[in-house]
């Protein structure tokens, strides 16, 4: 066999000796952090319940999202222990507007988990917080890290872009999270591993950001595979993203006077626990006819009347599209079973996530931010 037909290892860039990183990570960071709400000042211990509440807040939602509500729960519920005594529709009703509602009922779970099993404090290692509800093995090591320094290295998304640039992790995600995980790791200094973690959060929020990454303000400039090989913007490699099949239905808008007719969704499932007005089916082909075959029935109400347009509304798994139908009830209508009459004026008390709030908004021909 020839030489030529010998096929050579690619060599791998070299790369300066890895133990200065944390270093230099931990340098940047003491510059250039981030001022947080939940995050404690230098020199301050962090607490558990501030670093817990943001980081359930934060999963998939940006900080700049966040800030009013983080702002807005510690000022009415200031400790877990306060938190865990309001009740399930509170804590949803403050959430409303924020997503993902399922966070706000684990939420509630876990105070009322730390409340009563742990006497008001965060157990202290992955393995306790783990057990908790809604707590993942990211959100885990995130708080064991960031509010009690155990030697653990959360990866969010932007700690996946540092690092899968850093070495120029090629391998598509997810696939890639387990060696991005491992190389994360080798990033932790030997003490301060919350600070190491927030700062490899705030280096890919601030710098390594997805397009037109700062590269030269970057700790890394001078070490990272990726800029070396100018495909900064082409990683973390992802497989094409699936979306999901478009979804119709219809909402029934009801009123009395200047009440509204709404009810609560079932408390497991896609908005569980949330308040809407009543509505059809979600069903990939759905037609108008049948999806307004759906409306409730009241007594004395009036014809509905279709609102021009639809309402959209992108869920992580699928959009949506409904047609809006209005009725008037009269003055002493009751509610079916099930629904309840409340003020328009109140809707700001119910937990009503946005795609209800963009019913309502053109049903009544308010801003969105008016039933909110």
């Amino acid at each position: 066999m020839s030489s030529r037909s010998v096929r050579k290892p690619k060599p791998e860039p070299s790369q300066p000796e890895t133990s200065s990183r944390p270093v230099a990570l931990l340098a940047w960071y003491d510059r250039h952090r981030r001022r947080l709400p939940w995050r404690a000042a230098p020199g301050e211990t962090s607490d558990p319940y501030r670093v817990w509440l943001s980081e359930i807040m934060l999963q998939q939602t940006t900080v700049k999202a966040v800030g009013p509500y983080f702002e807005k729960f510690v000022a009415r519920w200031p400790d877990v222990t306060a938190l865990g005594r309001a009740s399930q529709d509170d804590v949803l009703r403050m959430w409303a507007g924020l997503g993902y509602y399922s966070r706000a009922r684990n939420l509630h779970a876990c105070a009322v988990a730390v409340t009563r099993e742990h006497g008001g404090s965060f157990p202290a290692t992955e393995e306790g917080l783990r057990a908790l509800p809604g707590i993942g093995p990211y959100t885990a090591a995130a708080i064991a890290a960031i509010a009690f320094d155990r030697h653990t290295m959360p990866v969010d998304g932007n700690i996946e872009r540092v690092v899968s640039r850093l070495f120029a992790v090629e391998d598509e995600l997810p696939q890639a999270k387990p060696l991005i995980q491992q190389r994360a790791a080798a990033l932790l200094a030997n003490s301060r591993a919350g600070d190491s973690a927030q700062a490899l959060m705030d280096l890919g929020a601030s710098i390594c950001t997805p397009k037109k990454p700062a590269c030269s303000l970057c700790p890394f400039t001078e070490d990272c595979t990726a800029r070396l090989q100018g495909t900064q913007e082409t990683f973390p490699r992802k497989a094409p993203k699936k979306s999901g099949t478009l979804r119709r239905g219809a909402a029934f808008v009801v009123t009395r006077g200047e009440e509204l007719l709404v009810r609560s969704r079932p408390e497991k499932g896609l908005l569980g626990g949330m308040t809407e007005v009543p509505g059809s089916d979600w069903l990939a082909g759905q037609d108008d006819a049948a999806a307004k075959l759906q409306a409730p029935a009241l007594k004395g109400l009036s014809r509905w009347q279709r609102k021009m347009g639809v309402v959209t509304h992108v869920f992580t798994h699928f959009p949506l599209e409904l047609v809006v139908y209005t009725a008037n009830a009269a003055a002493r209508t009751g509610a079916p079973e099930g629904m309840r009459w409340v003020p328009v004026a109140t809707l700001a008390d119910e937990a009503l996530p946005n795609v209800m709030r963009k019913v309502i908004a053109h049903a009544l021909n308010l801003s969105a931010g008016s039933s909110s």
